[in-house]
């Protein structure tokens, strides 16, 4: 009896090391708004829920406390690359809410944003806000839990961790994420370039008009507008970028 406890344990500790260290990384999860006390909640029922599925990946239980620390600094790892993952390919929304707040002129105006738990422009904070409420409605969420546990099918329990591999990955998606958020953000980029352009000539053939005075609620007001007409494609882009780039981690 002491022996099938000892087991379980181990079985229970495998799973909850690598899913509860990604999920502290996860957006949403990671808000400041969810409590420490509820994350672990969480955590620790995923993880008895999901151990009958991982168990068969498992390797046995290790005798030396040495195989045993080093198993539990790899799955710590695996969880953390996971958690990074994840967080790098939402980063697309913040390069985009940001392009978004500078074009407006909001760039001055930040606020705490609890998606990413820094101060960051308040139209950045409202789309980030926007975009994890829809990854909660659309399940989006159960993808990232299951990449999670699908990656106890690319990396094996008790394997040595492929670290090159890590760094390639994690490059790959921080530059891919770094496109989708310009791109993302573009409308706003050309906002702002034929703005600009339209408000020097305005200066050039009128000088006796003070520019500044009109140029800044202008800005606002036509910024706005393009906010609310693109946000709906910006989320829809956002969030089929961010599903694909879950898919690799699937099995």
């Amino acid at each position: 009896m002491q022996e099938l406890l000892a087991l379980n344990l181990y079985h229970f500790l495998m799973v909850f090391l690598r899913l509860g260290t990604a999920l502290m990384l996860m957006p949403g999860f990671m808000s400041s708004y969810v409590s420490v006390n509820i994350r672990l909640a969480t955590a620790l029922s995923l993880s008895l829920v999901l151990m009958p599925i991982v168990v068969p990946s498992l390797p046995p239980q290790p005798v030396s406390t040495t195989s045993f620390l080093t198993i539990i600094l790899s799955e710590i790892t695996v969880g953390i690359f996971m958690g990074v993952v994840i967080q790098t390919l939402y980063a697309a929304l913040n390069l985009a809410g940001s392009l978004a707040g500078q074009a407006i002129g909001f760039s001055n105006a930040q606020a705490f944003d609890p998606t990413t738990l820094n101060q960051s422009i308040v139209v950045e904070t409202f789309i980030g806000i926007v975009a994890i409420t829809v990854i909660f409605i659309a399940d989006i969420h159960h993808l990232m839990i299951g990449a999670v546990i699908d990656s106890y099918h690319l990396f094996k329990v008790g394997e040595a961790l492929p670290l090159g591999d890590f760094a390639n990955q994690l490059s790959t998606f921080l530059n891919s994420s770094f496109i989708m958020g310009f791109k993302l953000g573009a409308p706003f980029v050309v906002f702002t370039i034929v703005f600009y352009t339209g408000m020097g000539l305005v200066s050039r053939l009128m000088p006796q008009l003070n520019i500044f005075f009109l140029s800044l609620p202008l800005q606002i007001y036509l910024g706005l507008g393009l906010l609310f007409i693109t946000i709906p494609m910006i989320i829809l882009w956002f969030i089929r970028y961010f599903d694909n780039g879950l898919h690799p981690f699937l099995h």
